[in-house]
C-alpha cells in the first residue's frame, strides 16, 4: 500500500528542548487535511450538482458511477481528491 502524501504538519509547534535546540513538539492537522478542508468549504459554498461543469462535477459522477457513495461521502471524497492536487502542484512548483 502505497503511503498518501499528506504533506506534513499544517501548523507545527516549535520549543526549545533541554539542548536550547528547536524541537517540534505539536504537529496538528496534515497539509492535505488543512487543503481538504479548504477545499471542502468552497464545494459546499457551490454545491456540485448535474450540469455543473467543472472537473469537480466529473470526479464526483466517477465516484457516483463507480462505489457505493452518496451525497457528503462523495463531497468529502473530492475535497481530498482536490487536496491531493493540490500538493502535487506544490511539489512540482518546488522543483
Amino acid at each position: 500500500m502505497n503511503k498518501i502524501n499528506d504533506g506534513g504538519p499544517a501548523f507545527p509547534v516549535w520549543e526549545l528542548n533541554g539542548n536550547g535546540q528547536p524541537e517540534m513538539t505539536g504537529f496538528g492537522l496534515s497539509v492535505r487535511d488543512y487543503f481538504a478542508a479548504k477545499a471542502m468549504a468552497a464545494l459546499i459554498a457551490e454545491p456540485v450538482s448535474e450540469g455543473w461543469p467543472s472537473t469537480v462535477a466529473h470526479w464526483a459522477t466517477q465516484l457516483q458511477r463507480h462505489t457505493q457513495m452518496s451525497g457528503p461521502e462523495i463531497v468529502a471524497h473530492v475535497a481530498y481528491m482536490m487536496a491531493d492536487a493540490m500538493l502535487k502542484a506544490r511539489e512540482a512548483s518546488s522543483d
